[in-house]
């Protein structure tokens, strides 16, 4: 009987092809929309992750600040110091951080033979590899062995090593910081840049080491990640440690700032889903203009073979042969419209490639870009939809084709 039904609907295809060609291209449009919405809502939703990801999205960041509220008998106003004290009392109180590390950092003039520029020195742990995302281009960063040994090696930007070197090889070679000398033993990936940010025009150092080039007693900020998804309740946790220690309000957000990239992270993914449901909102509108043009035309075609249908049902015909006769005619236009249209949205996804985003803002920045990648999650999400609108479309003429009067149809003219 299968066989039957799409014998049936190829011969009515084939009736008119002008037609059947005309439906099975707006179905195809309608689906390759489809396809194109979702893929750059997807592609939207992995930029803005590659952005958070090139800097690390389990961390949280530490800065003391000048309290706005009082505690106890301690007025506001106050200004609060970190210490290495901190930093071991955040590690042996909260088992959900993994990394920490101290961190100080000074602007200072770094010099290689006769050229000079100032640049952000940074000490601090060699864990902050890890904390920060850091990748390198060349050579290694510094490691505990060199953290112990207060050895004078540094690790540069990308941007340093274009300044000081202009092309020259830079392992291995020594640099001036603050008139001392460090060996350069690697030189970090580029990393996004945008705006005032300076990340790429940064030298680190050990932690130890930069005691030599500025006083590392007070810290200018804490830096680790974690293994929690409870970013808010380990935010909070962080807050109410330090609170005791340095007798502040917990919810004084002066006091203590903490820069949790997560939640900045978990806002823009609320407002990417978002936009995925609008993309396929809309995506689903153009598909269902296809589905009227399909319904209108079957609608036309039952017209037309009214007499058909007469002398059908007068040979015995019962109302669910037709019924699915013209159901299966309707599903296999848009089918094969369907198939045409996720070919073309391969094709245009293809051509496109990558849509500027993230890089039209900043530098070494094309990772947050968008890039068009039909995935089968969206493919399948797709086909669904087209089902769902060529089974609705279909079904109208079918039951007006299979309720006609066979007497009534066989008078028709």
């Amino acid at each position: 009987m299968l066989r039957d039904l799409l014998t049936e609907a190829y011969t009515a295809m084939q009736h008119n092809r002008r037609r059947t060609a005309l439906t099975m291209l707006g179905m195809a449009w309608g689906i390759a929309t489809v396809c194109m919405l979702l893929a750059y809502g997807d592609g939207f939703g992995r930029a803005i992750a590659n952005i958070f990801a090139a800097f690390g999205t389990k961390v949280m960041i530490v800065v003391p600040g000048r309290t706005s509220m009082q505690a106890g008998g301690d007025k506001a106003g106050a200004q609060l110091r970190f210490t290495l004290d901190d930093v071991d009392l955040l590690s042996s109180n909260i088992p959900q951080i993994a990394q920490i590390t101290p961190s100080c950092d000074k602007t200072t003039v770094v010099q290689y033979e006769n050229r000079s520029f100032n640049f952000d020195v940074i000490g601090e742990y060699p864990s902050t590899y890890a904390i920060r995302a850091i990748g390198m281009d060349q050579g290694r960063f510094y490691n505990g062995q060199d953290e112990s040994q207060r050895a004078r090696v540094a690790v540069i930007g990308p941007e340093v090593r274009d300044k000081l070197f202009s092309g020259r090889k830079a392992l291995g070679e020594h640099i001036r910081i603050n008139g001392l000398s460090f060996e350069v033993i690697g030189v970090y990936s580029p990393k996004m840049e945008a705006g005032d940010d300076n990340i790429n025009r940064m030298v680190f150092v050990p932690f130890t080491t930069m005691g030599d080039v500025t006083d590392t007693h007070y810290l200018n900020s804490i830096w680790f990640n974690y293994e929690t998804n409870e970013y808010e309740q380990l935010e909070q946790t962080v807050r109410n440690v330090m609170a005791d220690q340095h007798k502040f309000n917990p919810a004084d957000r002066r006091g203590l700032m903490v820069f949790n990239l997560m939640t900045q992270l978990h806002q823009f993914l609320v407002i990417t889903l978002g936009l995925r449901i609008l993309l396929g909102f809309i995506g689903c509108l153009t598909l269902g203009i296809g589905g009227v043009g399909l319904m209108n035309i079957m609608l036309v075609s039952v017209t037309q073979r009214t007499r058909e249908i007469g002398v059908e049902k007068a040979l015995g015909a019962r109302r669910r042969h037709i019924f699915f006769q013209f159901l299966a005619e309707a599903l296999t236009i848009t089918f094969m419209g369907g198939l045409f249209g996720i070919i073309l949205a391969y094709v245009v996804a293809l051509t496109v490639g990558r849509l500027t985003l993230y890089s039209a803002m900043a530098k070494h920045a094309e990772a947050g870009d968008i890039r068009l990648m039909i995935n089968p999650i969206t493919l399948l999400i797709a086909i669904l939809i087209l089902g769902v609108v060529g089974l609705i479309s279909g079904m109208v003429p079918a039951i007006r084709a299979s309720r006609l009067d066979p007497i009534e149809a066989l008078r028709y003219e």
